[in-house]
């Protein structure tokens, strides 16, 4: 057996030199994509050379992220990146969460972070991939389709979803066999470690969500709020009036962020991500923490605020949970598409999720 692994991992790393087999603790394979640490300067964030956030986990650095090179499917309670597979849907957040957790120490469902990582990856790359956002395809894209695995009864037998990783290349992440396949469509992805309340944008430390002995629980005491004058990280209040925090304000049909919200209701707005900007409250520190989530654009001159993806929010809601990426009947959605219009407890046969690694730091 590890002799058919070891062949199994060379053969991979030959075509994909990227691409690593992970074993969890029950010993079954996941195929994923490996990240190496990465400095804001690499992203094209300005000129720091300080470590992006994404790689601080609990307050210490880690050399690397493994994100699932497929849209994930659950066996025995366990999520897995696998090939040529029907993508799991229809479950809740916490429920995403569990999948993957099961796996053992440093799995987790991928971040807002990571996401906001992988969408400045793409930024400096120069390519924002395409995806399953029409029925089976992209709505750009004329001939290219992927192999379908659920019909769309409500769209009049349409394909729904479709195979992990059977889309043309231009579904990877880097345009390449090596890349992650379908960032974009098909299922929309449960994000970890971001959360809004009252309006009040909520989130885990850096990228602390990478770790499940961080709560992500309805009551816990990880969320934090972020200072709007000094980007630091602030215990909320607990009803979304936090002093000072970030918070979602509506002004002029677009999100705005602010230390205050004028505009408040418990509904569904939308709006272009190119159109997200801030007020004079919120200082550059605090906009740079919500350029990394990939929550703000950070020149509009980028790829992805000038190709209008859609996002959702809703500032009124005592909770609301995010997902990514968008899904197949989402046309106006792209890579940076987020939705936080509805609770955890959430779940459609468009909502799926993806896990990720990283090997957690010691004390």
């Amino acid at each position: 057996m590890a002799d058919n692994f070891d062949l199994m991992a060379t053969a991979l790393k030959a075509v994909c030199p990227n691409n690593e087999i992970l074993l969890d603790n029950a010993g079954k394979p996941s195929v994923m994509v490996r990240i190496p640490k990465m400095t804001y300067a690499q992203l094209g964030m300005g000129e720091s050379t300080a470590l992006f956030p994404a790689f601080i986990i609990n307050g210490q650095e880690v050399d690397e992220i493994y994100i699932s090179k497929y849209l994930n499917i659950v066996q025995n309670g366990r999520a897995y990146s696998l090939p040529g597979v029907d993508p799991a849907a229809s479950m809740n957040f916490d429920q995403a969460r569990s999948y993957c957790e099961a796996k053992g120490d440093g799995w987790h469902c991928m971040t807002r972070m990571e996401w906001g990582l992988l969408m400045r990856i793409c930024e400096m790359q120069g390519f924002i991939p395409l995806g399953n956002n029409y029925y089976g395809k992209h709505s750009s894209e004329q001939f290219y389709k992927a192999i379908p695995t659920f019909i769309d009864t409500g769209a009049g037998g349409k394909t729904g979803r479709t195979a992990t990783g059977t889309g043309p290349l231009t579904w990877y992440h880097d345009n390449s066999p090596s890349g992650i396949a379908d960032p974009v469509g098909d299922v929309w992805e449960w994000a970890g470690g971001v959360r809004t309340v009252k309006g009040e944008l909520q989130v885990l430390v850096n990228n602390n969500g990478a770790d499940a002995a961080n709560s992500q629980g309805v009551s816990s005491i990880k969320w934090m709020a972020i200072n709007a004058d000094d980007g630091s990280y602030i215990t909320p209040a607990g009803n979304g009036t936090t002093a000072n925090s970030v918070k979602m304000d509506w002004i002029s049909n677009h999100l705005r962020y602010s230390k205050s919200i004028t505009v408040q209701a418990d509904t569904s707005r939308s709006c272009g991500f190119g159109t997200i900007d801030c007020d004079s409250t919120i200082g550059d520190a605090a906009k740079l923490v919500l350029q990394c989530l990939g929550m703000l654009p950070y020149k509009s001159t980028d790829l992805c605020p000038k190709a209008g993806h859609l996002c959702w929010f809703n500032n009124g809601a005592d909770e609301r949970a995010f997902y990514s990426g968008g899904g197949w009947g989402n046309s106006s959605c792209g890579l940076a598409s987020s939705d936080g219009i509805y609770p955890r407890s959430h779940s459609w046969t468009s909502l799926g999720f993806r896990a990720a690694y990283a090997k957690l730091p010691t004390a």
